[in-house]
């Protein structure tokens, strides 16, 4: 398709990240997508010339109010940020990456026994309206101390007595002498659109759907190709699930077979240790590009 015809064309508006956490994920998925961007030094915005989509490079927090208002028609931003900021947005997929935690952490050596604990404290964070609505939840008031950065350095400085932050390893909290106590939002990239997608937009966002499923199920799926002994054949076959069936093949060495399957990532290991208990042999597990059912 050449570019003055994609020019042309209506185009599919998508809004990232143009720093921070979310970035390299996201435009890893756009490749992996086959969708090819070119984004120069310090550029906000990019076209691309083998599929209909403009991509605009803005803050995460700012990526809400750019979808509810169709500057963008859709949008890659963590599901912490769309709750804090309550803007019309609709989550279409989850994407599968970003993934970590809303937590409430107190001092390391705070005997901590329930949310109870948080009546009258000091609360840091940079997200109060997503704390406050966990606080209304348990019926427990508090003061919330409103800070955007470095909020794991609150209680030290006298601050806050407590803070609800951001949390992947928790190595950060250790470093700063707290604790993780509470999950308040278990949260993830997610790919929004606008509340009012016109047709045109809406057809291109399920072309663009399908792509993102075919990624996210190859990123969770191995192909498995072994060797069997046609004695076990058919116990080795009823541990495969497959997408259909598995594919088995007679090998020129007569008594054996080449079974081809396709394996989920959750229960590779355990699947691998039983098939090597039947007597699979040559074991090879190849990762899968794309994956269409």
């Amino acid at each position: 398709m050449s570019p003055y015809y994609l020019s042309t064309m209506e185009k599919l508006k998508i809004a990232i990240q143009k720093s921070g956490r979310l970035y390299d994920d996201s435009v890893k998925l756009l490749k992996d997508c086959g969708i090819d961007l070119k984004n120069g030094v310090n550029k906000l915005k990019a076209e691309c010339d083998n599929f209909p989509m403009e991509i605009y490079f803005l803050r995460d927090d700012d990526i809400p109010q750019y979808v509810e208002d169709a500057v963008a028609d859709i949008g890659i931003v963590g599901e912490n940020v769309l709750y804090e900021k309550n803007k019309k947005a609709v989550i279409v997929e989850q994407l599968g990456f970003g993934k970590c935690r809303l937590s409430v952490a107190v001092g390391r050596n705070e005997s901590y026994e329930g949310v109870e604990y948080l009546r009258g404290k000091r609360i840091a964070t940079s997200y109060p309206v997503l704390v406050q609505q966990y606080l209304d939840k348990h019926g427990v008031p508090a003061e919330i101390q409103e800070i955007s950065g470095s909020v794991e350095i609150a209680p030290g400085i006298g601050l806050a007595d407590v803070i609800v932050d951001l949390v992947s390893s928790g190595s950060t909290l250790f470093m700063n002498g707290l604790k993780e106590v509470e999950t308040v939002l278990r949260s993830q990239a997610v790919l929004v659109r606008n509340e009012q997608l016109g047709a045109e937009q809406q057809r291109l966002l399920e072309k663009f759907l399908f792509r993102i499923r075919a990624v996210k199920k190859a990123r969770n799926n191995k192909y498995v190709l072994l060797n069997a002994p046609n004695d076990k054949l058919s116990e080795i076959v009823g541990m495969l699930p497959g997408m259909k069936s598995p594919t088995v093949l007679p090998l020129a060495e007569a008594g054996w077979s080449s079974v081809h399957s396709v394996i989920s990532e959750n229960d590779f290991w355990d699947i691998i240790e039983k098939l090597k208990g039947a007597g699979a042999q040559g074991i090879l597990v190849v990762p899968i590009e794309k994956m269409i059912i």
